[in-house]
């Protein structure tokens, strides 16, 4: 499913601050996100694998010939 989300807020207690989503609707529903190991994520979506070392404060958005990486300061407010 296309396109791929991904945003990085600070890590806190034993997550690493991603949270992704395939598609274009997000919901703030409170089981939307689930928790992935990242060995499992790589065998879920491989092409994640490359951001997944952006610092807190980063978001991506990628589909097939579609790529765009920017910051969002306003990940970081708490």
């Amino acid at each position: 499913m296309w396109p791929l989300n991904g945003l990085r807020h600070p890590m806190e207690g034993d997550t690493c601050g991603w949270y992704l989503w395939a598609g274009e609707e997000f919901s703030w529903d409170a089981d939307f996100f689930q928790p992935v190991h990242v060995e499992h994520l790589r065998l879920w979506r491989p092409e994640v694998s490359q951001y997944l070392a952006l610092p807190p404060g980063w978001r991506f958005l990628i589909a097939p010939g579609y790529e765009d990486v920017w910051y969002d300061e306003g990940l970081l407010r708490v």
